[in-house]
């Protein structure tokens, strides 16, 4: 399969898509582009995907920063295997599973038991769901009831799941737009912290964090402090601004926010999270922890669908004392199988001590791509923490001006790293300024990826910075 597929960068795109010559369309699955059908996966192995025609294409995204372990990892494989040959379903109404109970107890006792109870779902949009449904039952719960508690808080232009109630979290107005009418309105957004974009010149990160609690604080003050159930806000932003870490005292800045009036803190770490950045939980590394977390992709490594909320001890001690039911439940919910491949996952983690593999590859990484495109007159910023780093692009590398059809460069991007030349996966990303304009891509690549994978990764990835920008 060759040609050059059209661009339709107001179109969430994260696989290749790949037009066959000569010939209509033709599929009985519903593509993300309906005009094109993408070359299909016949294996994988480590950091490698091997296609239909005989293409070894270097996955150094995790596809969406989900393949913490790669591909084909035979511990993983035999536990979700002898988890099927045991027992595959059963309805959480009905019974639980012992599978379950010891993937909860890892993740708690993961956290210092700070965050007590587990709920395990499938993606990161329904763990959002869930978290957003139980911050709102907390508030009927307590003693004495806060039911005028019915907004949320987030940053703009986070992206928090593409089910309505997830993608009404977020303020990612690229994917909102079509749904604006059918979403809820009772979300409001304020500044994210980016300070590539958003800290002024001379402003130390003190008076950044200053500014930007203000900010939060007025927000509570403008829609009533007494109607908030929770902030929300991810430890390095993923998909919506290209692996943004905070600086050093936001996230205590903003949960001292919350905690003044009276609102949960609730941590987003489906993209960073699990390991991704360095640390296990992301909110290790500041240690502000939070009264409720989700986590999603790198908890199973995309082995199966699997992702989950750990919810702080304070909610479960007022859901036990009142009801007892979180009212709400999926059909899915601590699927036997799904459990076996995250304690799988998780285990070998822990087991191969990849977290270290993970801090020093990340240095290594954003010490290579400094060093390969940090001059590229295209590339505005390079960020990120572990090994989860973004490249944003630029028209003016001196005023930090972004290219005017948002998402154009960065799809470009990504579908020239698609082609056999390259063969590598460059996660494109757009909205990275203000929502509506700008380009950035994501590197995501295994925990245990090797310094010569990552010398390929950062030699291919500049290769085809190069081609992109040679004719802007």
């Amino acid at each position: 399969m060759t040609g050059t597929p059209t661009i339709h960068p107001h179109i969430y795109v994260s696989q290749p898509l790949i037009q066959e010559p000569g010939t209509a369309p033709h599929s009985a699955v519903l593509h993300r582009d309906t005009h094109f059908i993408p070359k299909k996966a016949i294996g994988g192995k480590g950091c490698y995907i091997f296609l239909e025609d005989g293409q070894k294409f270097l996955d150094s995204t995790g596809g969406a920063a989900v393949s913490c372990l790669g591909h084909g990892h035979e511990k993983v494989t035999k536990a979700v295997v002898d988890q099927i040959n045991q027992f595959s379903y059963c309805h959480s109404a009905f019974f639980g599973t012992q599978v379950s109970e010891d993937l909860a107890t890892f993740l708690v006792d993961s956290t210092g038991g700070r965050l007590s109870k587990v709920y395990v779902v499938s993606s990161g949009s329904e763990a959002m769901e869930a978290a957003l449904k139980l911050a709102r039952q907390y508030y009927l719960e307590l003693p004495t009831p806060q039911p005028q508690r019915t907004r949320f808080i987030s940053r703009v232009p986070s992206y928090h799941g593409i089910t309505l109630g997830a993608l009404g979290a977020g303020g990612h107005m690229i994917r909102r737009e079509p749904f604006e009418p059918i979403i809820a309105q009772n979300t409001s957004h304020v500044s994210p912290c980016f300070a590539y974009r958003g800290k002024k010149d001379g402003e130390s990160d003190a008076d950044y964090v200053d500014r930007l609690a203000a900010e939060l604080d007025a927000e509570f003050h403008r829609v009533g402090p007494d109607n908030v159930c929770a902030f929300i806000a991810e430890p390095v932003v993923g998909a919506a601004l290209g692996a943004v870490p905070a600086v050093p005292g936001y996230f205590s800045a903003m949960k001292a926010i919350c905690e003044k009036h009276g609102a949960l803190f609730i941590l987003d770490e489906v993209m960073s999270g699990m390991g991704r950045t360095g640390t296990l939980h992301a909110w290790e590394q500041e240690n502000v922890v939070p009264d409720m977390q989700t986590i999603g992709k790198g908890l199973g490594g995309g082995y199966v669908p699997v992702s989950a909320v750990l919810i702080g001890d304070k909610i479960v001690q007022v859901l036990d004392k009142g009801t007892g039911a979180f009212r709400h439940g999926q059909t899915y919910q601590g699927h036997p199988v799904a459990c076996a491949a995250a304690l799988a996952v998780q285990r070998v983690i822990k087991e191969e001590n990849l977290l270290q593999n993970v801090r020093a590859m990340g240095t290594y990484l954003g010490e290579r791509l400094m060093k390969e495109i940090g001059d590229h007159p295209n590339v505005g910023d390079i960020r990120g923490k572990g090994l989860f780093w973004g490249i944003e692009f630029v028209k003016n590398k001196t005023t930090k001006e972004p290219f005017p059809k948002v998402g154009a460069m960065a799809f470009l991007v990504q579908e020239t790293g698609m082609q056999p030349k390259y063969s590598i996966s460059l996660y494109a990303g757009s909205g990275t300024v203000g929502g509506t304009t700008g380009d950035h891509v994501l590197l995501a690549p295994p925990y245990n990826v090797t310094k010569e994978e990552i010398n390929l990764i950062v030699d291919t990835t500049g290769a085809v910075i190069r081609d992109v920008f040679s004719g802007v």
